[in-house]
């Protein structure tokens, strides 16, 4: 927390120092402002989740789930798009990965599984060769999912990150309805990736079965 804190610090200091010097060059050789007439400087939006910092531009509130979280600023080096796809596809997998891992442990099993626990079923699946089918089945999703993701980075579509026009039971047939899932799905899919990143831990920490207090 404190290395975290120091470069909060020296971040807006630095901040600060840029700002004044760009005002310095910019205001160079213009008669000087009136007293009580000083205009006042321009300030950024501030997050929400921290909201002692401002937010990345590219956080501006237009999708779903977005508070303002990056202390990091990684939205300013990397397409929000991009990451928006990525923080999506990683959490529709934890969402499925939490259910498998603990249905496993509670024996249930698909027929080419080994019938081991979810801790080991990774290393079991290699050795006896499943692995490898589920290895093909990802690749083929990846390969299936390229092109709508590649028209949307290049600019060729507006298709929103993460939208592979999938509403079987129709949930978001108006744009309220719309709205909400999106929150809802984002909102799941962080919880998720957390839950999972647990209960692995969990398991490998206890040795024990579901719900691996012991």
């Amino acid at each position: 927390f404190f290395f975290f804190f120091l470069r909060l610090i020296l971040q807006r200091a630095a901040d600060m120092l840029s700002l004044t010097v760009n005002s310095l060059s910019l205001n160079a050789g213009l008669p000087a402002v009136r007293a009580g007439r000083s205009p006042t400087p321009a300030m950024g939006v501030k997050s929400q989740a921290l909201p002692f910092m401002d937010a990345p531009a590219p956080l501006d509130g237009s999708m779903a789930g977005d508070k303002g979280f990056d202390p990091l600023n990684l939205s300013g080096s990397f397409d929000i798009k991009w990451m928006r796809e990525a923080e999506l596809k990683h959490g529709r997998v934890c969402m499925l990965a939490w259910v498998g891992y603990v249905a496993v442990d509670n024996g249930f099993y698909v027929p080419f599984a080994p019938h081991v626990s979810s801790l080991a079923a990774h290393d079991a699946a290699v050795k006896a060769g499943p692995m490898l089918g589920l290895l093909l089945a990802v690749g083929a999703i990846e390969a299936i999912s390229y092109n709508a993701i590649a028209e949307m980075m290049s600019g060729e579509t507006d298709r929103r990150p993460g939208d592979f026009y999938l509403d079987p039971f129709n949930l978001c047939s108006t744009p309220e309805k719309l709205e909400s899932m999106l929150e809802k799905e984002i909102s799941h899919c962080r919880l998720a990736m957390f839950a999972f990143s647990g209960v692995v831990t969990q398991s490998a920490l206890t040795g024990g079965a579901f719900p691996y207090t012991s």
